[in-house]
């Protein structure tokens, strides 16, 4: 193999270059739309166990990348990890997702410092180590957190909510609690996100999944702060690697986001309108984004006219081409090659 540095797209995207083909991956890419993905995961007892899992992990990271000609594989593991180490009882059930042992406002939150210890997520780490070195030399490796909002509303509700009804109630009865929760959790995603950092993440990202339908009061303080402290406290540590933030739901808010946090990258959901955002947006600043999951699913005719939509929504501006959520488990594999033939080879 002849010797060099190895030309990264993702990378170069990052840095601000701008090309008629950008680079692609999509969200979930390692999941359950893979008959190999099924097949590893039987091999584990739970689906924490299986993140935990640096050898069975670090194969589902790279599997993607046998079948698809993709630019970043994202290490395999979950966003509520960080509350796994935090012993809230964290566990998958089939067919209704996570569930843990919900926070009571009684419980003293200085526990939960107590009992956080990096250590028992270091295996994200030994995953990531094991993937980058077995990465085709121009594909980056993402490593990534859950935000410190989205993380606290599954630890006060118990799990997966559509209304945070409790998370919000908690924060508007007792801001001062709340917060402190959030700053608990930011800290513990600066650590979290260092130690990817140093095992060899090259781009880390930051899902916030539940910013949607917040008032502009929470926005700022649980959306965007927890976000710059993150960014800034990554940076105090000497982290200068790309930092790509995800406000799915927030729409037009996700302007502030990108401009409020330090962020490199702005990921965008299918419901935000490119146009108005290359309009909006500060030149220099990259866009993730961001096909609908449903036309990919379908295929076809619609799926190559959205992709052509999408890449000429952000012509002119670095653009990281992915879907505006993660894929679905009933995606076809072949749909997703059509999708980064598409993608690299529509004009």
């Amino acid at each position: 193999m002849a010797m060099g540095i190895a030309v990264k797209p993702i990378l170069q995207t990052l840095a601000g270059q701008t090309g008629t083909v950008p680079p692609v991956w999509i969200m979930r890419q390692a999941g359950r739309y893979l008959p190999e993905y099924r097949a590893l995961r039987k091999g584990a007892a739970s689906f924490v166990e299986f993140c935990l899992n640096p050898k069975m992990a670090s194969e589902a990271t790279l599997q993607p990348l046998s079948r698809f000609d993709l630019d970043a594989a994202i290490v395999f593991a979950d966003i509520l990890l960080i509350p796994y180490a935090m012993d809230r009882d964290v566990h998958f059930v089939a067919g209704e997702g996570p569930k843990m042992r919900p926070l009571d406002r009684k419980e003293p939150l200085s526990q939960l410092e107590k009992v956080w210890s990096l250590e028992k997520v270091d295996a994200i780490g030994e995953t990531l180590q094991r993937v980058r070195d077995k990465l085709p030399q121009n594909v980056t490796l993402i490593g990534f957190a859950g935000a410190p909002w989205t993380v606290a509303t599954y630890m006060v509700e118990g799990g997966g909510s559509k209304d945070k009804w409790q998370s919000r109630l908690w924060a508007w009865q007792e801001p001062e609690q709340f917060d402190a929760l959030l700053d608990i959790l930011t800290e513990a995603s600066i650590e979290y996100l260092h130690m990817q950092a140093k095992a060899g993440a090259e781009v880390l990202k930051l899902f916030e999944s539940w910013a949607e339908g917040l008032p502009a009061p929470f926005f700022d303080r649980f959306i965007i702060r927890p976000a710059r402290n993150i960014v800034s406290g990554l940076r105090q540590r000497g982290v200068d690697l790309p930092i790509i933030g995800f406000p799915r739901g927030c729409g037009t808010q996700a302007a502030r986001y990108a401009k409020e946090t330090g962020i490199t990258a702005i990921a965008l959901d299918q419901a935000q309108d490119g146009l108005w955002f290359n309009e909006h947006l500060d030149p220099s600043m990259v866009v993730q984004g961001n096909l609908d999951p449903a036309v990919l699913r379908v295929g076809g005719t619609p799926l190559q006219s959205e992709v052509e939509r999408i890449k000429q929504s952000f012509a002119g501006r670095p653009h990281i081409f992915n879907l505006g959520h993660g894929i679905t488990p009933d995606t076809p594999p072949e749909h997703v090659r059509e999708l980064i033939d598409l993608v690299k080879n529509i004009p």
